[in-house]
């Protein structure tokens, strides 16, 4: 089995009960074809670089899982005609790194560090 990282951006006026929705059904999307997800990231509404559908903000989810290539297929297939995404995004990695929140509040990471030392 493959190693992928998946992240969609929603619609910045999509609500968080829609976020949900559209983390279930890609979920289910990924176990119904013999994916396995490792872990789902809600990062949040950030700012895009530019602007993708007069949108100046995007609501990003992130998917780590393992599966085959027929999963992101059948992905990538369902989000092209999905309204409420403005992009996806599919990498291959070699290994997950799970212990990095990008994310995450300075504060929440600058009390992490402080215990390591």
């Amino acid at each position: 089995m493959n190693l992928y990282e998946h992240t969609i951006i929603a619609r910045q006026d999509t609500s968080p009960g829609e976020i949900k929705q559209l983390t279930d059904k890609y979920s289910s999307i990924i176990e119904k074809n013999n994916g396995e997800i490792v872990k789902t990231e809600n990062w949040g509404l950030l700012n895009l670089s530019y602007l993708i559908k007069k949108n100046k903000k995007g609501s990003y989810i992130h998917f780590k899982f393992k599966g085959k290539g027929n999963v992101v297929s059948e992905l990538e297939k369902n989000e092209a005609i999905d309204k409420k995404l403005l992009r996806y995004l599919t990498v291959r990695v070699k290994k997950f790194d799970l212990e990095t929140n990008f994310f995450s509040k300075k504060d929440e990471n600058e009390k992490k560090e402080n215990l390591n030392n």
